[in-house]
């Protein structure tokens, strides 16, 4: 974790730039554990068939998972920062393991081109949110309304089986996504505004770990739609 001086805390440009370094340093760290863990469960034959093999395996390891980022999201505030970091840490984790199907599904160029097209999206937009002047927070509402539309697009889809839809999905939700990254990062900046100079250490790593949360969950939809785009399944 970033070290932290009173005087950031204070000084708001620079509360502003450590506070964005720690949540990207945050969001990096989770991908980066993310990417280790669901590499290494892919490639243990014994961990795959305790997830593929045991009925309702998968489905428990995804129900905690959503458990996980419902109670970081909505009880941050009323957790220490050491449980935030926690809880952060076991989400990637678990999203590691859940996300090892990829490294069977997918082969290594397509993961690679996915991942840095999707580094390069996520820079760009995420660099749009923190420069432009204008407020996204009109934009944001049509962005969530977007993404409940492919929840319940997929859903549909997973009856019928289209594969237009499939792919109508998938762009769709790049879009979505890459619009939220903006948002998302022009949100964090609005957090450090209404703390203002009442900041304390406490709420500063509580602020980054729900940050880094908030755009490591655009990066890896928006990774995961670029999978679909680009996949050429083994």
């Amino acid at each position: 974790m970033a070290q932290i001086r009173h005087d950031f805390l204070v000084d708001p440009v620079a509360r502003e730039r450590n506070i964005l370094r720690n949540v990207y340093l945050w969001m990096t760290a989770g991908l980066f554990l993310t990417g280790i863990v669901s590499y290494a469960a892919s490639q243990s034959d014994s961990f795959l068939r305790l997830l593929y093999g045991t009925p309702g395996a998968f489905l428990v390891l995804m129900v905690a998972e959503l458990a996980l980022v419902i109670y970081l999201s909505s009880r941050i505030q009323k957790m220490s920062a050491q449980t935030a970091v926690f809880a952060f840490i076991g989400y990637a984790f678990l999203n590691g393991l859940t996300l090892s199907v990829i490294f069977l599904a997918y082969t290594g160029l397509t993961i690679t081109q996915a991942f840095f097209t999707t580094a390069a999206a996520f820079g760009g937009m995420s660099l749009y949110g923190l420069s432009t002047k204008k407020d996204l927070s009109g934009a944001g509402h049509y962005l969530l309304m977007g993404l409940w539309g492919i929840i319940i697009a997929s859903v549909i889809n997973f009856f019928i089986g289209s594969s237009a839809l499939y792919y109508g999905i998938s762009f769709i939700g790049v879009a979505v996504f890459m619009g939220l990254t903006a948002w998302d990062t022009q949100v964090i900046k609005r957090w450090n505004d209404a703390y203002g100079s009442a900041m304390d250490e406490e709420q500063y790593v509580k602020l980054s770990i729900m940050g880094a949360l908030k755009l490591y969950l655009d990066f890896i939809n928006m990774f995961l739609f670029l999978l679909r785009i680009f996949g050429r399944r083994r």
